[in-house]
């Protein structure tokens, strides 16, 4: 790692923590909308506070980056980690949102499997948010996300298929597909978060 004359401001790492945890905290909230006897209204409030919350954490990320003199990574791999991680709280609350208002029924098995790869992938990101200021041992994380991500696409693509077999009237279909549409978006903001932090750490090497 590179020598600095100049103290780096470590404020990033405890608000990146928090975020982390907050990504987790949102995909453990979405499993809920699983269970047909859950109270979707709630759930779905729950994660709108997820969503504030991480705007709000978001929006303190780039103030302490427009104050900053000497930050820990250069200034747009902050800006990019800190926005997919806005991201992926958005999608799923957006999915979740869509899930109540168009009053969608049980969800399919296969967005089941979506949501439980979302859970582990957000758990990951959650931990390696947590060891960014050593940037030891993350390479297993960002390998993991990318694996995880890639199993969310075939799952997608499954999901896809089975809701164009015609075993859905043209309405639920639709519904389903903007849900599963959303948590895909999910996926593929927690495959960037990987990639911003891969970029991190390879560059800080």
């Amino acid at each position: 790692m590179p020598f600095r004359l100049t103290p780096r401001d470590t404020a990033f790492y405890a608000m990146f923590t928090e975020a982390g945890r907050n990504v987790s905290d949102a995909a453990d909230l979405l499993t809920g909308l699983l269970d047909p006897n859950a109270n979707r209204e709630a759930i779905a409030k729950q994660l709108r506070e997820r969503e504030h919350a991480g705007d709000s954490v978001t929006h303190r990320i780039m103030r302490q980056l427009n104050t900053s003199f000497v930050t820990p990574f250069d200034r747009e791999d902050i800006y990019r980690l800190a926005s997919a991680l806005d991201d992926v709280v958005d999608a799923i609350e957006g999915a979740a949102d869509f899930v109540v208002l168009a009053d969608v029924g049980r969800l399919p098995v296969l967005m089941g499997e979506q949501i439980s790869l979302l859970r582990r992938s957000a758990a990951e990101t959650a931990d390696a948010m947590s060891r960014l200021k050593t940037l030891r041992d993350l390479e297993p994380y960002w390998i993991e996300v990318n694996r995880l991500e890639n199993e969310a696409d075939q799952v997608y693509r499954k999901l896809l298929s089975r809701l164009f077999s015609g075993d859905y009237d043209a309405l639920t279909m639709v519904k389903l597909r903007e849900v599963a549409d959303g948590l895909e978006d999910a996926a593929d903001a927690l495959e960037h978060v990987a990639h911003a932090v891969e970029t991190i750490a390879v560059k800080e090497s």
